[in-house]
């Protein structure tokens, strides 16, 4: 069935007319979107404890009522994975709080990571009836999608989606993160045997060694995590394909395709002088400490060193995830430096205002140009370069131009450079043949197979650098390749 036909035949259940019918549309307008309860600054900035708390059943439903229930829901096409989101609406607004997950299982992994971490305020909610027809606040669709998500795993009657008979056809998934983990639960359903390589020793990816656990708790993506292996999905942690085995190694062991979703773990810095001395770390290294090796914990012996007068280099979304750590770390001064004007800051809304909440102190129109350490090498100051803003450039931003004489100094024990990240190089230098980038980001076509037949990629090895759930439709996209290769291998 078409996806336009099932959408409607869907709209047009009894069900969901009548709960149209329940509310004129002109009231359901008038309802004013509901606020995300919060933690109290005060407290969380001292402790990982999560800052958005999830709404209230009576929150839910309200706003689940806002939904007007289109005829044609342009919110679907702002969704890189295809969510059905005014069937799951209806379903909490109906109170039927499991078949809303249900709903979002269909064609989303993780839920309750994706109501967390996704930036729908540029998706989903952009496209949006109440956005572009009546230039009002959106359903909060980010918000119901955790709600429903997190009533599901804190009912204990968590939903496993079905999955076709088995073809044991193997075939392997590199990489545990966000794409990697869609392709695998599209794949699994489709009947192959799937099984995911994890070069780390945890499943997740960004979303444990990236995102700390004040935005997304660990023990919600294990629940998510988990549901793929009742679903067949296998796991091998402490595996790097290319070094452990290389591909010809896995082909003999019988897998008939690849999807390679590596990320991209390597590091930026900014190539200035200083930037080797002693405490000052990328954000790759400072978050993977703190949120994968228990850096933070007096129980364990990972070292990190996160002083009194932290730095962190970067406006988006991984140097505040960074700057909120430091505060939580200890800092007294927990600063973002940044070369361009607040406004033009790249990271979510709502995660600049946790961090004003929190004290972070924003250096905007700032740039770092050298680094000064004491007699052990390690940092002791920095030297700003003051900026202002000048013609836009071919990001569409206006770009920082320096301003003359214009410098400071300020003391700092502890950088942390988030300027950007680029591909993981390891799979691409064991493969001659793969075709790459000058970015060394995998060149793939429309169905995410690469110039080596049996492999395909997607996320940020191919993008390099990029949201979640873009990584996520990424691997959605791939598992359908993959199922219309091999099923053309097998007519041959």
């Amino acid at each position: 069935m078409d996806i336009l036909d099932y959408l409607k035949e869907e709209r047009n259940k009894d069900w969901r007319k009548n709960l149209r019918s329940q509310i004129k549309t002109k009231d359901r307008t008038k309802t004013k979107k509901v606020k995300m309860p919060e933690e109290n600054p005060d407290i969380r900035n001292t402790n990982n404890i999560e800052v958005n708390s999830g709404l209230t059943k009576e929150q839910a439903l309200l706003e689940a009522s806002r939904c007007i229930d289109c005829a044609n829901p342009t919110c679907i096409t702002g969704c890189p994975v295809g969510i059905n989101i005014p069937k799951f609406i209806k379903n909490i607004e109906s109170g039927d709080f499991l078949a809303a997950a249900a709903t979002l299982k269909e064609t989303n992994s993780l839920p309750a990571v994706c109501g967390r971490v996704c930036p729908q305020e540029i998706q989903c909610e952009e496209q949006c009836f109440y956005t572009t027809k009546l230039k009002l606040p959106p359903v909060a669709i980010g918000y119901l999608e955790r709600f429903a998500a997190d009533f599901e795993q804190n009912s204990g009657e968590i939903s496993v989606p079905q999955v076709a008979e088995k073809n044991n056809i193997k075939i392997a998934v590199i990489g545990g993160g966000p794409a990697g983990l869609a392709t695998a639960t599209d794949l699994i359903k489709f009947g192959y045997d799937v099984t995911v390589f994890e070069a780390l020793h945890e499943i997740g990816g960004v979303l444990k060694y990236g995102i700390p656990e004040f935005r997304l708790p660990n023990t919600i993506v294990d629940v998510e995590i988990n549901n793929l292996k009742q679903m067949g999905v296998k796991f091998i942690t402490n595996f790097i394909v290319g070094k452990t085995a290389s591909f010809d190694d896995l082909r003999k062991e019988g897998f008939k395709a690849f999807f390679v979703a590596s990320g991209a773990g390597l590091p930026n810095f900014m190539n200035i002088p200083g930037e080797n001395f002693i405490n000052i770390f990328s954000s790759n290294e400072y978050l993977t400490r703190v949120n994968l090796m228990n850096a933070a914990n007096d129980n364990f012996d990972t070292p990190v060193f996160s002083g009194e007068n932290v730095a962190i280099i970067g406006g988006g979304n991984t140097a505040m995830d960074s700057v909120r750590m430091a505060k939580r770390l200890g800092a007294k001064r927990a600063m973002i430096v940044y070369r361009r004007s607040r406004e033009e800051m790249p990271a979510r809304v709502e995660e600049v205002k946790h961090a004003i909440e929190e004290g972070i102190e924003f250096l905007n129109l700032h740039n770092p140009i050298e680094y000064f350490a004491d007699e052990k090498r390690r940092v002791k100051s920095m030297k700003l370069q003051k900026m202002e803003l000048g013609e836009p450039d071919d990001s569409g931003r206006r770009r920082p131009v320096p301003i003359e004489g214009a410098i400071e100094e300020i003391d700092v024990d502890t950088v942390v450079v988030a300027v950007g990240v680029s591909p993981n190089p390891l799979i691409p230098r064991s493969l001659s043949d793969l075709e790459v980038s000058k970015w060394g980001t995998i060149i793939v076509n429309d169905d995410m197979q690469s110039s080596i037949e049996d492999i395909f990629a997607g996320g940020d090895i191919v993008r390099g650098g990029a949201t979640v759930i873009l990584a996520m439709g990424d691997g959605r996209k791939a598992a359908i390749g993959i199922n219309k290769y091999i099923k053309q291998k097998i007519k041959k």
